[in-house]
């Protein structure tokens, strides 16, 4: 299985894939870029060409938009398998570290099924409930280089 080669991210390259059109994914994307003081984490849209490759590559789903998927490290992914879901968003969490990794452990004693269930739900009325993804510009320039394309 071929390894996507972006060479300019660094080891390891956490990169969480979200869902581009949903005004509360994006949301949760832009908080994730606050909190994260050492720039660690990188992310793509579920629609881009750059998630759609690594989706195929994996045997992941191409079409399903209501999951995130957490990669642990871009550059290894045979190496560090993908994290759906709630196991994706609390490692998500765990990375960015402080009092988040603190929460991120205490929400992991809830059953993942149960966690799922409750992020399957909001998932399904997320567009009803915080709307479409409307672009606007960052309120930090430099975030542009957390994404890739």
């Amino acid at each position: 299985m071929p390894e996507l080669n972006l060479g300019a991210l660094p080891s390891p390259s956490p990169v969480l894939l979200f869902d581009g059109e949903c005004g509360l994914c994006n949301r949760v994307v832009r908080w994730l870029l606050r909190i994260d003081q050492r720039g660690q984490l990188r992310f793509a849209p579920l629609q881009s060409e750059v998630a759609q490759t690594y989706l195929r590559e994996r045997g992941l789903p191409t079409g399903d938009f209501d999951s995130l998927v957490f990669a642990p490290d871009w550059n290894r992914p045979d190496a560090f398998p993908p994290q759906l879901r709630t196991a994706g968003a609390l490692s998500a969490m765990s990375l960015v570290g402080g009092g988040w990794a603190f929460t991120a452990k205490i929400l992991r004693l809830i059953p993942a099924p149960v966690r799922d269930l409750v992020y399957r739900l909001i998932a399904r009325s997320r567009y009803r409930l915080f709307g479409p993804y409307r672009p606007t510009p960052l309120p930090n320039p430099a975030w542009v280089n957390r994404f890739l394309s």
